[in-house]
């Protein structure tokens, strides 16, 4: 069964359609990564996983329950970090990622051991006194991620992850994302960065203008390459017959 099923989603917001009848499912143990330009429909899509809109058409489940029926339970098993890390500015990062823990549901005996674990696991102890508000933006994506992992959820939601991470960041992200689905999780990401795609995901999704047009082999030979050719083939199959032979008759 899939940790996440997105089934004939479609949304727009007024006139504008920015999602078209998306299909996408997330099975435990795999890295499926979500690629497209800038506008193409990706944190919407997320958004409308997590539950954080109403899509106009289609459903979405989380571990097989109807994403507006999941009860606490369900939530508990699910980490995200949506466009720009949410944290409390006045608090420190032992706190941000304390209150994280509680709100998913973490025992208040294990929530020591946890804020503990995931802070050494992303590398910020020397920072772990120190108010949010004070952080580089490098460092508060460190503490959106922690927050996202500290409670050890079995379906991950990532949007850009990367954003802002220094080369060091990036690593061990990298490795808690692998380990993460080497004991069973799923994990749905979305990223520009299609080397860093390459290292790591399982399967690859190609969204355009909002709809899905294709997946790709991570392991191909040029990723960059095949992507370009499937959203510029989409772009010409969406023309009218009569533009592509024009096109085709001036060349």
């Amino acid at each position: 069964m899939n940790a996440l099923e997105v089934r004939g989603l479609g949304h727009q917001f007024d006139d504008l359609p920015v999602l078209r009848d998306v299909d996408l499912g997330v099975l435990p143990g795999e890295i499926h990564a979500l690629i497209g330009f800038n506008g193409a429909g990706k944190s919407t899509l997320m958004r409308a996983a997590l539950g954080m809109l109403r899509p106009r058409a289609g459903a979405v489940h989380l571990f097989g329950v109807r994403v507006g029926d999941a009860d606490a339970a369900v939530w508990e098993r699910v980490g995200h970090l949506i466009d720009t890390p949410f944290v409390y500015p006045e608090l420190t990062v032992r706190e941000n990622l304390w209150a994280a823990a509680r709100l998913h549901g973490v025992p208040i005996s294990e929530v020591s051991a946890a804020v503990d674990h995931v802070i050494a696991e992303l590398e910020l102890a020397p920072r772990a006194s120190r108010r949010a508000s004070t952080l580089s933006l490098g460092n508060r994506q460190r503490v959106g991620l922690a927050s996202a992992l500290v409670h050890r959820p079995r379906l991950l939601v990532l949007d850009e992850p990367t954003n802002a991470l220094d080369p060091s960041g990036v690593v061990l992200l990298r490795g808690l994302l692998l380990d993460a689905v080497r004991a069973g999780a799923a994990a749905l990401i979305s990223s520009h960065h299609l080397d860093e795609v390459a290292r790591i995901a399982d399967r690859v999704t190609v969204i355009h203008a909002g709809a899905i047009v294709g997946e790709l082999d991570p392991h191909g030979v040029d990723l960059e390459r095949a992507f370009f050719a499937m959203v510029h083939a989409a772009d010409r199959a969406a023309r009218s017959p009569a533009a592509t032979t024009t096109e085709d008759e001036v060349r």
